[in-house]
Parts: C-alpha cells; sequence; structure tokens
C-alpha cells in the first residue's frame, strides 16, 4: 500500500478533502461572545457640546484709562476669556495716552493698538458679563440697556461677590445684580487729568482687582 503525501489510492485525505464539518466535536459546545450593552440596546455615547468660552465686556467713561487697564490685565491672564473695552461717553478712535502706557508698563503690560469706542447694544449683548469701572458705568448700563443690566457690576463687587465654579452666566444671574443699590466704595477712582503717578495707582489697584477675580472668570 502506498501512504505518500504525493497521493494514490492508499493516500490519506487531508481536512479539506474530508468536507465540511457538520457541527462541533464530541463533547464541546459553542458559545455566542456577549454583545456590548450599548450595542443590544441601540444606546449612544452623545458627547455635549462644550460651554462658549465666556465674553467679558469693561466700561468706563472715556475707553482712555480704566476699561483698558482691565482689559489689559485680563487679556494677559486668561487668553480662553473673550475681553472687549468700551466707553459709556466716549470720543471715538483716541489712541491710548502716554500716561496709560506708561502705568500699563508699570504693571510690565502693553496695551497694544486701542482706540476708543462708545459701548453698543450690541457689545452688551454679547457679553456674559459686563464689568463697570465705577457705579456711575452700571448705572449707565440701567438706563440705556436694561437688558443687560441683570448682567452688569462694578469691578469692586464682582471680586468681592462672584462665587467659583459652574458656568459664568448661571453665576451672575445667581448675585441678582440689576437690583443692587449702587455703592460709594465700588469705584476706582479715575485718573482722568492725573499725572502718571495717578494712573500707574490706578493701574496697580485694577491689577490686584483684576487678578483676584480672573479665577472666576473661566
Amino acid at each position: 500500500m502506498r501512504s505518500d503525501a504525493g497521493g494514490g489510492w492508499g493516500a490519506t485525505a487531508s481536512r479539506d478533502d474530508r468536507g465540511p464539518r457538520r457541527g462541533p466535536a464530541p463533547g464541546r459546545q459553542l458559545t455566542a461572545e456577549p454583545v456590548p450593552t450599548h450595542r443590544r440596546r441601540g444606546c449612544h455615547h452623545l458627547r455635549l457640546p462644550p460651554e462658549p468660552a465666556p465674553a467679558v465686556l469693561f466700561l468706563c467713561t472715556g475707553n482712555a484709562a480704566r476699561s483698558v487697564m482691565a482689559g489689559a490685565v485680563l487679556g494677559a491672564l486668561a487668553p480662553s476669556v473673550a475681553v472687549e473695552t468700551a466707553g459709556t461717553l466716549t470720543v471715538e478712535g483716541q489712541p491710548v495716552s502716554f500716561r496709560t502706557r506708561a502705568a500699563l508698563g508699570a504693571i510690565g503690560l502693553k496695551p497694544g493698538s486701542h482706540r476708543s469706542r462708545q459701548a453698543t447694544a450690541s457689545d452688551l449683548q454679547r457679553a456674559t458679563l459686563v464689568i463697570g469701572l465705577a457705579p456711575e458705568h452700571v448705572a449707565w448700563v440701567r438706563r440705556e440697556h436694561p437688558a443687560a443690566a441683570g448682567r452688569t457690576a462694578t469691578l469692586r463687587r464682582l471680586e468681592r461677590d462672584l462665587p467659583a465654579g459652574g458656568p459664568l452666566a448661571e453665576r451672575v444671574a445667581g448675585l441678582g445684580l440689576a437690583g443692587l443699590e449702587l455703592e460709594a466704595w465700588e469705584e476706582v477712582v479715575d485718573p482722568g487729568g492725573g499725572e502718571v503717578e495717578e494712573f500707574t495707582a490706578a493701574a496697580i489697584e485694577i491689577d490686584r482687582l483684576v487678578r483676584s477675580l480672573a479665577p472666576r472668570l473661566g
């Protein structure tokens, strides 16, 4: 009898030559792989859209000193926050004065290519939070743009009262800002008309307040 792999009448058939297997070998069981729960139930993991970046608008009177300083400080500390500045009674298009520039230099900042501009309804509508440098700026918003009154407060009040944690818009709404009485202690004194020393003192005070508030604005 021939039994070489070359074939012949006595060759042993390979597994493929025997035809398809018709079932498991005796004593063996086939088990199905479990289907993941999310596939079995048709569930999907949904990603919620990220919260929009906070937008902060600083207001002073002429948009030439205090709001410019505050915007420069927050822009340096919190690049994820959209920062704008404007004035309530502004001569449009004025460059930064040498006093404001010197005051910012004293705290290690530059004003860039800023030009003064009047606050508009669109500015206020975009802002998650409107920050006045004095009570009169909050009063102006309440009078001219009442829809934004609940999102507007002074820098000093927010530095003292704004809580941390959670979406900024919700925390601001929880303060009930529209009905709060405005008080004299809330003012950051306007250095306008003063010398470089007065501007520098204002910049140092604004820097302190914004640094304290900034971690709660993100």
